[in-house]
């Protein structure tokens, strides 16, 4: 039996079902999964602490409380190395998004990656873009585990007339979505811009999401109080809501400043529908995996041009009714999850890395 302290585990559920989708098959395969707390690391001695999203801490405004988040991280790492825990990392982002604390971050990942006794990454190309930036995890057991799916997570009872009845979408507009949280970095008030220049008859726009702050949430407002094509639900989508805005919607944009993995693209592909997104980060893979039919990719800014070319494509491509994610199954994800656990607490004579 290998005991787990993931940060998170469970308690993010709500707001990103990925840690606990990831983590629920594992109770059939030996291993336990409890929610990492500093009192749970103090008082017992998991076989494993596994982190993700250590960079989140990162994010707040106040650089004394950046500092001392990172204090109390590298303080209970060095307190998990003394007592035997292995520690493994799943690589969502490289850094923090929002760059505030630039002068930390360069403090932090040398000093985090040492810490380390394996790893996982969401696709191939963030495996290498790490290797090649933190010499640390070179020799350490890692693999590539994929993003799973979201198919049946949400609810998926609508029709796409029922939704667009729901949501008062006229049956035959062309309807483009970005649904997901909505922080600077994924250019949501450039989109809506770009999507004001767009000269596409009876078009609508759809933006559903929480922005990160009153600030942001104000831009995106003024940005589509200028046309009435766009709408706008500036708060946290309830789970039920979800299917209405995926199965109205023909095409899903996603137009990332940065961009090195996407759960958003998953779920939109999730309920079939046809992704527009940078090519950037594991993109390119996704689109190699999923099909060229089902995700499309541009370089640079998110044009009128490249938005027309998107919807073009989205009309003109034969595609069946599903999207492929077979490959992106949450049981296989987690049996491949395990067995580097294994690999890290059973290390073999030569501490190969795992393909």
């Amino acid at each position: 039996m290998i005991h787990v302290l993931a940060a998170p585990a469970f308690s993010n559920r709500r707001h990103n079902p990925y840690n606990s989708l990831l983590y629920e098959p594992m109770a059939a395969m030996d291993v336990t999964v409890e929610e990492y707390s500093r009192r749970r690391l103090l008082s017992s001695r998991p076989d494993i602490w596994h982190l993700h999203w250590p960079e989140a801490m990162f994010s707040c405004r106040s650089a004394v409380r950046a500092g001392l988040r990172m204090g109390l991280m590298l303080s209970m790492l060095a307190l998990a190395r003394l007592k035997g825990v292995k520690i493994c990392w799943t690589m969502h982002n490289l850094a923090a998004h929002e760059r505030r604390h630039l002068w930390l971050e360069r403090l932090f990942w040398p000093l985090f990656t040492r810490c380390l006794d394996g790893y996982f990454s969401l696709s191939e190309a963030a495996r290498q873009a790490a290797l090649a930036r933190f010499a640390a995890l070179r020799n350490l057991p890692g693999r590539v585990v994929l993003h799973g799916h979201y198919r049946g997570v949400y609810a998926d009872e609508v029709t796409r007339e029922q939704a667009r009845q729901q949501l008062g979408i006229p049956p035959d507009a062309a309807m483009l979505l970005y649904l997901g949280l909505i922080r600077p970095y994924k250019n949501v008030p450039h989109l809506i811009r770009t999507f004001q220049g767009w000269n596409m008859p009876g078009a609508v726009l759809c933006v559903a999401g929480n922005p990160n702050s009153p600030e942001l949430a104000g831009e995106v407002a003024a940005a589509a109080a200028a046309d009435r094509r766009v709408r706008t639900v500036l708060e946290f989508v309830p789970d039920r809501d979800v299917q209405l805005y995926l199965r109205a919607a023909d095409m899903a944009v996603f137009p990332f400043s940065e961009i090195f993995n996407s759960g958003s693209a998953i779920l939109a592909l999730s309920f079939d529908c046809p992704v527009l997104i940078p090519r950037q980060g594991s993109m390119l893979e996704l689109q190699e995996r999923v099909g060229a039919d089902w995700v499309h990719t541009y370089d640079g800014q998110l044009t009128v041009e490249i938005l027309d070319h998107a919807w073009r494509w989205t009309l003109g491509t034969c595609r069946p009714s599903r999207a492929p994610l077979d490959q992106l199954d949450w049981r296989e994800l987690a049996a491949q999850t395990v067995a580097v656990y294994r690999e890290i607490c059973h290390p073999g004579p030569r501490g190969e890395t795992t393909p």
